[in-house]
């Protein structure tokens, strides 16, 4: 038989610590778990509540208009086709849809490429009036557009280029708020060094911007790619100030028309024609949104 003094005296202090700790990690561990779940089921049901709207407005369009008055429901209807020749009737929705995308997609393009150039000469080269331009640069990211629109569309009418898509894509390149995320994104993620090794070897400078420069900052660029195409496409007032003829109207300017029309008093149709405006956005966030977390994560951690 073994004596219980002898046991006793065999535990040392560092067996007793374990088994003092075991049960401890078991309840951090448990703790961890279910406040993870609780997160996890308070994400789901944000994520449920902020696609409730989207699935009504997508039921809803399938919906005829006294369907949709009588109540709020989840199934779709049969209405569709109908709630399309309405709308067709009055408006071309598509029409507005490709001179929408065509502006959207030239102006994401443009202002992505011609920020980041900008952005980049900000950052990495010395020249006179450099910091005064980009006070200047803040300042007028401080001014609305709206202040302008009367002198804008004087100087459009004197270069005879009103009822055209040229002053809707080009001013639009010149963001100073994409410049001024762009300079600071690049500043906190291409080291100087790169640059210098890019020039010992021989790089012409705009060789190092478009294979050095350019593949680092392309999540700030897919980032501000989308807020850009967001905001050309949801553009309103401009549009409905330069542009005369209907076949040229932008999708923000038609579903202007279609609201104050007979369709109105079809919301299926209307709801219809919303959808349809939406369906780019919705592609743009679901393809680019990661890029948002990388640009924002990106200058979290210094080394």
């Amino acid at each position: 038989m073994i004596d219980r003094s002898e046991i006793q005296n065999n535990v040392t202090p560092e067996k007793l610590a374990k088994r003092t700790l075991i049960p401890l990690e078991k309840n951090t561990k448990k703790r961890r778990s279910l406040v993870k779940g609780i997160i996890y089921a308070l994400l789901i049901l944000t994520a449920v509540i902020c696609f409730i709207p989207f699935l009504m407005m997508l039921v809803n369009a399938t919906r005829s208009n006294d369907a949709i008055l009588t109540g709020f429901t989840l199934i779709p209807g049969t209405a569709l086709l109908e709630n399309y020749r309405t709308m067709m009737e009055y408006v071309n929705i598509w029409t507005g849809f490709k001179n929408s995308l065509i502006i959207s997609v030239l102006v994401t393009l443009l202002t992505g490429y011609f920020s980041a150039l900008t952005a980049y000469g900000f950052a990495f080269y010395t020249f006179k009036g450099k910091n005064f331009l980009f006070v200047f640069m803040l300042v007028m990211m401080m001014v609305p557009g709206q202040l302008g629109l009367i002198g804008f569309y004087e100087l459009c009418k004197n270069l005879g280029i009103l009822d055209t898509f040229i002053p809707l894509i080009v001013p639009a390149i010149a963001s100073p708020f994409v410049v001024f995320f762009l300079r600071q994104y690049i500043q906190t993620t291409l080291h100087p060094s790169l640059i210098e090794a890019a020039r010992i070897d021989g790089a012409s400078e705009l060789r190092i911007f478009h294979t050095v420069a350019i593949p680092i900052m392309m999540p700030a660029v897919a980032t501000m790619s989308i807020f850009t195409f967001i905001g050309s496409w949801n553009n309103y007032i401009m549009p409905l100030v330069i542009l005369f003829s209907p076949e040229k109207y932008t999708l923000p300017v038609l579903m202007g028309f279609l609201k104050g029309s007979q369709v109105a008093q079809n919301l299926g149709s209307m709801y219809l024609g919303i959808a349809i405006s939406v369906v780019p956005i919705m592609i743009a966030f679901l393809f680019l949104s990661k890029y948002i977390v990388n640009s924002i994560s990106a200058g979290a951690v210094k080394e």
